[in-house]
């Protein structure tokens, strides 16, 4: 089944969660236009049902004796008598409506419940009691629903964070956590959110995508793919780069895809995120100080243990910090063919941001040492950009050539046509081409065995660019 048929049977209902896919390009959906801001005919019953459900049921709400079935069948319950006591007269579908949207304000994430639950639903934002946006496509859609009150929606948040065995409070107004489905929370509340409490919630995808479904959302070619499989197999080190948002996770995904069966990955994320396929898979999260501030393990303390369980593969589902410093040290001392990614504008900037993150590792090493660990560790660089149409491009593949003087050399092998222009709908017409230079790292791949056709690169014939600027045939 298509990519685009997947997510219109899972908008039916008709698919599990496991089938369905959240996608970052115009090809599976069509566009949605903004939600007309509206106002809810039934917010003031469902506050007085709300408020008088509090009063009838008390501290009954918060028993821990209670399942979570018990619990939901006991508001349900109970709701349906105060909605009785209003004797106001609803149809069938609306009694549900009310019954279903109070239960879900009062045991579950209120408002966005609906957003989380939409397979097409990206990211949802929530900046106020009033203003929830979603993301669909890329693009930025404010909604009509709201939450009652900044307390109502500061509720939703406690009830988010302390099921994860956090706290949120003056003393720590910012939580980083992660859903039962997977799902990234960022919450952040006064005195820091100056407007009111501020929710943001990156949804999980079930669904891990094909190197198939990459090309039919244009973030690749089927070049690129090929040259991508090669790199991996060959055991070459990539960085995956780009802005929040990027589908840099999703890429990383794909390209894991490609490592062999027969290896053993150690992955390494802050938030389990990652889908590898392989059998041979360890999976390492980092964990966060507790409400005492102990016993915080970091990435950093997790890369170092990977190094000791004899991995054929590192993949860090990202560096941020002085971590940098032991991925380097892993891709210079045997193992090859790590994948990572990072935050940053281009491939020039990534060497920067390296720079300053080994820095940050607290070793006092000259500039020229970490240039040259990094110009021996990293072979390749894929960056991702975020277009102004909504979708997700590669917009740049590049080899890290070696060290000339005190630069580090970087060599284009794609670069993303701008030049195509724009077709009537606003999406960017042009994709990833090969500048017509064959990397220096090709003829490691085909020692090891591992075909790297010319046409890869935009001709079979072509001259090989090497390190020091000179060219052989």
């Amino acid at each position: 089944m298509k990519l685009s048929d997947r997510l219109k049977a899972a908008q039916d209902h008709a698919l599990t969660d496991d089938e369905m896919a959240i996608p970052h390009s115009r090809q599976e959906f069509e566009h949605h236009e903004s939600a007309p801001l509206v106002v809810d005919p039934f917010a003031a019953l469902k506050r007085r049902a709300q408020d008088a459900l509090y009063a009838r049921m008390g501290q009954r709400l918060y028993d821990s004796s209670l399942s979570e079935q018990q619990l939901d069948a006991l508001v349900v319950q109970e709701i349906s008598r105060v909605i009785e006591a209003e004797q106001i007269p609803l149809s069938a579908a609306e009694r549900a409506r009310v019954v279903s949207e109070v239960t879900d304000d009062v045991l579950g994430l209120g408002a966005i419940e609906r957003y989380l639950a939409d397979p097409t639903v990206t990211e949802v934002m929530v900046n106020a009691c009033d203003g929830i946006y979603i993301e669909r496509a890329g693009q930025l859609t404010l909604t009509d629903s709201r939450y009652l009150s900044e307390d109502h929606l500061r509720q939703v948040i406690e009830r988010i964070v302390s099921k994860v065995g956090r706290r949120i409070d003056e003393s720590s107004p910012m939580v980083d956590a992660r859903l039962a489905d997977g799902s990234r929370v960022n919450a952040i509340i006064p005195p820091l959110a100056v407007d009111g409490p501020i929710l943001t919630i990156r949804k999980f995808s079930h669904y891990a995508f094909t190197p198939d479904d990459l090309v039919e959302f244009r973030t690749l070619t089927p070049e690129m793919i090929e040259l991508i499989d090669a790199c991996v197999r060959g055991k070459l080190n990539i960085l995956i780069t780009g802005g929040t948002g990027t589908g840099k996770t999703s890429l990383l995904n794909v390209v894991s895809s490609f490592i062999p069966e027969t290896e053993r990955v150690v992955t390494i994320e802050d938030a389990v995120e990652l889908k590898l396929t392989q059998r041979h898979v360890v999976r390492l999260e980092s964990r966060p100080a507790n409400i005492e501030g102990k016993g915080e393990i970091t990435t950093r303390d997790l890369v170092r243990n990977a190094l000791r369980m004899r991995p054929d593969r590192i993949v860090v589902g990202e560096v941020r910090g002085g971590e940098a410093l032991d991925m380097l040290q892993a891709m210079n001392t045997g193992h090859d063919g790590s994948l990572t990614t990072l935050h940053c504008n281009s491939p020039r900037d990534a060497l920067a941001r390296i720079e300053t993150m080994v820095l940050m590792a607290g070793m006092d090493l000259p500039v020229r040492a970490i240039r040259e660990q990094v110009a021996s560790a990293v072979d390749v660089i894929i960056h991702l950009t975020r277009m102004r149409d909504g979708t997700r491009r590669v917009t740049q593949v590049t080899e890290v050539c070696g060290m000339e003087g005190e630069v580090v050399t970087l060599a284009d092998l794609y670069k993303f046509d701008y030049s195509a222009g724009i077709d009537a709908d606003g999406f960017f017409v042009g994709s990833p081409q090969p500048t017509g230079l064959r990397p220096q790292f090709s003829d490691t791949l085909e020692q090891n065995g591992i075909a790297v056709p010319g046409h890869l690169f935009g001709a079979p014939d072509m001259a090989i660019v090497v390190g020091s600027g000179k060219v052989r045939r």
